[in-house]
Parts: C-alpha cells; sequence; structure tokens
C-alpha cells in the first residue's frame, strides 16, 4: 500500500486527512512531536514521534517508510502568541519547514500538499476573496505561511518540487462518526469556546466588537468544515501527479456566517443557554472574510459536503459532549 507521510498528523485537522487517505487506500504515516497533537488521534497509520526541525530522524523515517507524497500541517498556529513569540512561529513554521523540504530532496520525495492559510491574505479590499488578491499578513503567523508559499515556489523553479498550498479559512466542526474532533490546549477557537459554555464548562463567550461594519456589528467568517479539509488535501496531493496545477488554492463555502448568528444556532443545536459578553475589538481582526473557493471546485471536483452552519456545529457538539480521551 502506497505510503503518504503527513506531519501534524495527530492534530485537529492532520488527523483528520490521514482518516480521509485511508478511505482513499493510503497509509498515512504520522510525524508528529505530539507537543499540540494527540497520539489517541493516531487511528489509520503508524505514528513516528519526532520534531520538524530534526532533520537526522525526518530522513530516518523518510527512508523507512518511502512515502510518494507529504502532506504538511505540522506549525504554530496562534495568531496573538506569534505576536508575542514570533521567533518561535518563524523557527518552527519556515525554518522547520525548510528542513523538511531537504530531507524530502535527498530521499527524492518530489511531491508536497501545504496546509496554508487566509492569514496571509491580511486584510482583504475584496470580497470574497480568490487566489489572486494580495497577499499582506497583519501578523507573523500568517507571514511565515507566506513565506512557506514562496519558499515552496522557489523549490518548484530550482529543483522540479511539485506542490500546492491550500488556504482554508475557519476549520471548524468534528468528524461526523464521532472518532475525531478539537482538543486544543488551551482552546482559542470559536466554535468549541461557544460549545464549551453552552455545556457549562465555560461562564459565558466573548464577542469581541460589536460596532464593525457588518449587519449585526459582529465580524463574519466563512466556516469550513475539517473533515471537507481533509478530503481536499486527498484531491489536491492525487492532483499533483500532473505538474500544470496552480500554486495555491482556497478553502471554504464562501458563506458567511457572524459570531452574533453563530451563538444564536448554537443555541437551537444545543438547546442551550449561551451567556454572551461583549469586550472590545481585537487588533488585527477583518470586519469579514470571506472565501472564492471556485478554483478548487472547478480545478479538484471538490464541493463542501457539510457547508451549513447547523451541521457543523451538529458534529462539533456531538464531539463536544463524548466522555474526555485521556492522552
Amino acid at each position: 500500500m502506497t505510503n503518504v507521510l503527513v506531519t501534524g498528523g495527530a492534530g485537529y485537522i492532520g488527523s483528520h486527512a490521514c482518516k480521509a487517505l485511508a478511505r482513499a487506500g493510503l497509509t498515512p504515516v504520522t510525524y508528529d512531536n505530539l507537543s499540540h497533537g494527540h497520539e489517541w488521534a493516531v487511528k489509520w497509520g503508524p505514528l513516528e514521534k519526532g520534531d520538524l526541525l530534526d532533520a537526522a530522524r525526518l530522513s530516518q523515517v523518510l527512508a523507512v517508510y518511502k512515502p510518494s507524497a507529504v502532506i504538511h500541517f505540522a506549525a504554530f498556529i496562534d495568531v496573538g502568541e506569534s505576536v508575542q513569540d514570533p521567533a518561535k512561529y518563524y523557527r518552527n513554521n519556515v525554518a522547520g519547514t525548510l528542513t523538511l523540504l531537504d530531507a524530502m530532496r535527498q530521499s527524492g520525495v518530489d511531491r508536497i500538499v501545504f496546509s496554508s492559510t487566509c492569514a496571509t491574505y491580511g486584510v482583504p479590499a475584496v470580497l470574497p476573496i480568490s487566489e489572486d488578491a494580495a497577499q499582506r499578513p497583519i501578523n507573523p503567523y500568517g507571514a511565515s505561511k507566506l513565506m512557506v508559499e514562496r519558499i515552496l515556489q522557489d523549490h518548484k523553479a530550482a529543483y522540479g518540487l511539485r506542490s500546492v498550498s491550500l488556504r482554508y479559512f475557519n476549520a471548524a466542526g468534528a468528524d461526523p462518526d464521532g472518532e475525531l474532533g478539537e482538543a486544543h490546549e488551551p482552546e482559542t477557537h470559536l466554535i468549541p469556546l461557544v460549545l464549551e459554555a453552552a455545556a457549562g464548562r465555560r461562564a459565558h463567550i466573548t464577542i469581541f466588537g460589536d460596532d464593525y461594519d457588518t449587519p449585526d456589528g459582529t465580524c463574519i467568517r466563512d466556516y469550513i468544515h475539517v473533515s471537507d479539509l481533509a478530503e481536499a488535501h486527498v484531491l489536491a496531493m492525487r492532483r499533483l501527479e500532473n505538474d500544470r496545477m496552480p500554486p495555491a488554492y482556497n478553502l471554504g463555502t464562501g458563506q458567511g456566517v457572524s459570531v452574533a448568528q453563530l451563538i444564536k444556532q448554537a443555541r437551537a443545536v444545543t438547546g442551550r443557554n449561551i451567556a454572551v459578553v461583549k469586550g472590545p475589538r481585537r487588533p488585527g481582526d477583518p470586519a469579514m472574510l470571506l472565501a472564492d473557493a471556485s478554483r478548487a471546485t472547478k480545478d479538484l471536483a471538490w464541493t463542501p459536503r457539510h457547508a451549513a452552519i447547523a451541521q457543523i456545529l451538529e458534529t462539533a457538539w456531538g464531539w463536544s459532549m463524548r466522555p474526555r480521551t485521556p492522552d
């Protein structure tokens, strides 16, 4: 069976991608240092513990499994932390990726799908955001991802590396089968925080700013189900067998949901009250982010199956109410 190396495969999106790979008849080999990932999330292939900056360990794993491609999720992703400690983000996200690419080149692996982000766009001038929009990240996290996108294109020109960057918007939800879901510590994503308030594990949810130029004054985001993201990675990896491929794809639904709308829908899905506290705006939060994902629909034959926010919340709520899984 064909192996695919999945860096960060014990994490939220990476573990869902491993399940999608297994469903496609491939063997996902998870490479993760477990600093944020979870051993219990590795269910569909072997786990190889190692750090992204450990060149010898990467080379060893590549030599043993001889993967046909790499799907690269391993990264630090907290925007606020990236502002406070940018060196940590550039060292891991950029230098770590360079270490991975060096090991791949030495091992003869020439295909990589990169987990990028809409944060590379910064504050958009036009909505919805297409892949051709200007990329002006406003924080070190987004800047680190954009640097890697450039590195990949330079590696293509110099070394023939075949790569694609998937810029996704707000990943959300949980595996519909209940096998996987979000388990961040600390949790910073809106939907699990809202559901924690619904479950009584959190006193309230804070809305950061209700005076934006949107219909209800709260920020609008494009939520994409994590299983749909996982499927897109498999499709993009298959497509990489063809050299004629754009360097990047947006992944989103194109449907905007405001913070206030999301909380209202969460109340309906859970049947619970969710207390709300209003707080000040957070620096750098754009009023609205919406994806134009038509390129992925056309080129990859990819269509989100769980596009409605109610579907996303239902899967996340089901995961949230399961007994806690120990590490």
